[in-house]
């Protein structure tokens, strides 16, 4: 697989005990499966030499969580242990032992054992089915009399082990993969090497799944993870090389190098539902999709053009998670009033509500320093003795800087923020320099020495605990925010002082808060 394998619930079809046997290619178009939902898996297993006291499995539950959930079980006196682990439908999850971590597919009826050395588990792991016959002269005396219970937990063994060597041939290569080193090619010695690695992760699934016996909802899962790993590292490759590669400039690519985004089936597939690549690389496309047709991230409809994209393009269970992420997105780098819009609209997207409590919940957490959210006066002290308001500067574009005296980085930054202030001289901006020292002479010295410009403020006391502080949520100094003319955050993590970049995004802020505020109007889409 071209990245590594990510945490995540499986979600889409195939959600009960699978026993078909999928073989070689006659098996890549076959749709999932579909089954009862709920059910445990279970893995035991012993470690030789065991080098901590504890093993556990972690999952995420759902695609838009962060949050991880960790089931833990104790090392037994010979190195043995059991998890019982409730999964909704096939899961990949993470087996984790210290600092070593390794994937896992588990789905209802999942029954496997794992066995490796202590001090080497990514190297020696091993899984096999419990309560299978095994042997040679057991297979031939059963032939295929296994019962469906027995089948399929030989299956979820097969499924993991494949997992396993996937991993060291592939993830773990670095010949494989496209940073560092492949990214620097051009386009067609790229090419070249993505076909390439496609070619041998193909050959390896097929190879696999002809020895083998996998559930039709694996095999579509990793065939996925193959098509997805190529569709991605293709569709990012320009953007992801000028960014890595800063001694040159801009690939321009061959006239029909995206003609591949048009391939019937690749935007919607339901047998890719269960990858995450798949996800990521729908999220890309819509980025992709929207600059194409001029709509910038520094835009202010950017969020709501990919919405609206994402929300016409895409069909099926994935659209609600790629809608979802978007959403996320917005949250935090868009404009309040558009996603709240958007969060609301979003319900007729997700009729089952599971999706909408995760999002409402982050919503929350970052409505207060979105851009449009009002932006918390204060009533500060100056160094030449006056009171300042935030609102005394309402119609201006606002710097502010939270600081330190005592900070390195902070004392650093003085010289350009000086630098920066003589720049815009004249210009409707106001540089707002709010100190968090606790020994007001000693901030009051600096200032005077150092003829500091711009407005110089300091919060009596308190510093990082203050008041002030906790209403701008700040963690740490130097922290620095742009607010509008408006009054509301225009942008909570600008460019430093020090930085190029910090003239040209403050140039392009000046009356950024009017064109937000009239791109606000969201229509509802239609399912």
């Amino acid at each position: 697989m071209g990245v590594a394998l990510v945490l995540g619930p499986l979600l889409g079809h195939g959600q009960g005990r699978m026993t078909t046997t999928v073989v070689g290619a006659a098996a890549r178009k076959a749709p999932a499966e579909t089954g009862a939902t709920g059910g445990t898996a279970t893995l035991t297993g012993r470690i030789s030499n065991p080098t901590t006291d504890s093993v556990a499995v972690s999952l995420r539950e759902n695609p838009l969580d962060p949050k991880e959930k960790l089931y833990r079980a104790k090392i037994g006196e010979k190195g043995e242990f059991k998890l019982t682990i409730p999964v909704s439908g096939p899961t990949k999850a993470d087996l984790v032992y210290g600092d070593d971590v390794a994937p896992l597919y588990l789905d209802p009826g999942t029954d496997i054992e794992a066995r490796f050395k202590g001090n080497d588990m990514s190297g020696t792991l091993r899984f096999k089915a419990n309560d299978v016959p095994t042997g040679l002269a057991t297979k031939l005396r059963n032939g295929n009399n296994l019962t469906d219970e027995q089948r399929h937990r030989q299956q979820g063994a097969n499924a993991n082990n494949y997992l396993v060597e996937a991993d060291a041939q592939f993830v773990e290569n670095d010949g494989f993969q496209v940073l560092p080193d492949n990214i620097q090619l051009y386009e067609a010695p790229f090419l070249s090497f993505l076909e390439y690695r496609r070619k041998h992760e193909f050959e390896f699934l097929e190879d696999h799944a002809a020895k083998q016996s996998f559930t039709q909802d694996f095999y579509n899962y990793a065939h996925a993870e193959v098509v997805y790993a190529y569709a991605n590292d293709k569709l990012t490759f320009q953007d992801l090389r000028e960014q890595v590669v800063n001694t040159e400039g801009r690939l321009k690519m061959a006239p029909d190098y995206y003609n591949f985004l048009r391939e019937p089936g690749l935007l919607n597939d339901p047998n890719a539902a269960m990858s995450e690549l798949y996800h990521e690389f729908l999220l890309n496309y819509v980025h992709f999709a929207v600059a194409q047709d001029h709509h910038q991230r520094t835009d202010p409809d950017f969020y709501p053009a990919s919405y609206a994209l994402a929300s016409k393009k895409l069909t099926g269970p994935t659209r609600a998670i790629i809608l979802g992420r978007i959403l996320q997105e917005s949250f935090r780098f868009g404009h309040v009033k558009q996603s709240a819009a958007m969060l609301a609209d979003f319900r007729n997207y997700d009729p089952k509500n599971q999706y909408f409590p995760i999002l409402q919940s982050d919503f929350d957490q970052h409505k207060e320093f979105a851009i449009g959210a009002p932006a918390p006066d204060f009533k500060l002290p100056t160094a030449s003795g006056d009171t300042v308001h935030l609102h005394d500067f309402a119609g201006k574009l606002v710097y502010l800087n939270f600081w330190k005296t005592t900070n390195g980085l902070c004392l650093r930054d003085l010289a350009y923020a000086q630098e920066m202030m003589r720049k815009f001289e004249g210009k409707n901006i106001a540089f707002i320099n709010i100190a968090l020292d606790e020994n007001e002479q000693a901030w009051k010295s600096l200032v005077t020495v150092k003829k500091l410009p711009g407005v110089q403020a300091r919060v009596p006391g308190g510093g990082l605990r203050s008041a002030l502080a906790k209403e701008y949520a700040l963690q740490e100094v130097p922290t620095y925010m742009l607010v509008g003319e408006d009054g509301t955050f225009l942008n909570t993590k600008p460019k430093r002082l020090s930085s190029r970049a910090a003239i040209d995004e403050i140039n392009q802020s000046f009356g950024k808060a009017s064109t937000y505020t009239s791109a606000i109007d969201f229509p509802a889409t239609k399912k």
